[in-house]
């Protein structure tokens, strides 16, 4: 009995070759460059940025901060320009539009002066939660994925009970940016999107408004042997007594951008 013990532990009798254990293909990432779009949130943005600096990335990874100021006309611009004096120290870049533009114009003005290796997208009130970064940049810094989008509707993290009848919008349009663009998201207009800054610029992004993200979906899923990956990430929302700004037009706007873009990329394809 010992001896049969022996032999079926001996490589002798091998049928199958070895496993070998593969390290990760590893991504290093020196900074993150965090875009914040604002209008109107005079409240809550010096909490966010508190929120942001707080955050102690994995592997010491850098972190700058650019605060766009989408020509708000309550005290925000006061209420940036002080935190900035009071936090000198602080990775903080200010940008100032002069008329309302649009969230999409914000992030565009944020992406053409970011330093970064990577863009995390964060609002300015505190829906989004920035102790999650890691999460997100989890599956890129493991080599997994190329794209990292932050979902509200999977995992066990925690979700603010609000408007059935913006979830079940919000599922929809998910549905329809999946059906143009084959992909598999669970909530495809998320605030929350990680990507790599030089993929982001070579994108021709033009929605000025919400609608931005149902064009970068569909923009950036036509973009070949890109790995897209979504993490869950925790959802504290809010009324619109609390300031929330998207309305039914964002969502009629972003069902027009699916088709309109969609549109767009199969006749570039076509005409290759």
């Amino acid at each position: 009995m010992q001896d049969n013990a022996l032999l079926l532990s001996s490589n002798v009798f091998r049928t199958t070759p070895r496993h070998v254990k593969q390290s990760p293909n590893q991504i290093s990432i020196r900074k993150i460059s965090v875009i914040i779009p604002c209008y109107n949130e005079a409240p809550t943005i010096a909490i966010i940025l508190d929120k942001v600096i707080d955050v102690e990335l994995t592997n010491a990874i850098e972190k700058e901060i650019i605060v766009v100021n989408d020509c708000s006309k309550d005290d925000t611009d006061l209420m940036i320009k002080e935190y900035i004096f009071d936090n000198s120290e602080a990775p903080i870049r200010y940008v100032i539009h002069n008329k309302n533009q649009g969230k999409g114009t914000a992030i565009q003005s944020g992406l053409a002066i970011a330093t970064g290796d990577y863009v995390i997208i964060q609002d300015a009130d505190l829906e989004y939660d920035p102790k999650e970064y890691n999460i997100l940049l989890e599956p890129i810094l493991s080599g997994h994925a190329d794209v990292v989008y932050g979902s509200r509707f999977m995992g066990g993290h925690p979700h603010r009970i609000l408007f059935f009848w913006h979830t079940l919008g919000n599922k929809l349009l998910t549905l329809m940016s999946n059906l143009v663009t084959n992909m598999n998201l669970t909530d495809a207009h998320t605030c929350y999107k990680v990507v790599k800054t030089s993929t982001l610029r070579q994108i021709p992004l033009k929605e000025k408004r919400f609608s931005f993200d149902a064009e970068l979906n569909v923009k950036i899923s036509r973009i070949p042997k890109l790995r897209i990956y979504e993490v869950g990430i925790s959802y504290y929302g809010r009324t619109f007594s609390d300031g929330k700004k998207i309305r039914l037009r964002d969502a009629a706007r972003s069902l027009f951008c699916l088709a309109k873009y969609s549109l767009e990329s199969t006749k570039a394809m076509r005409s290759r």
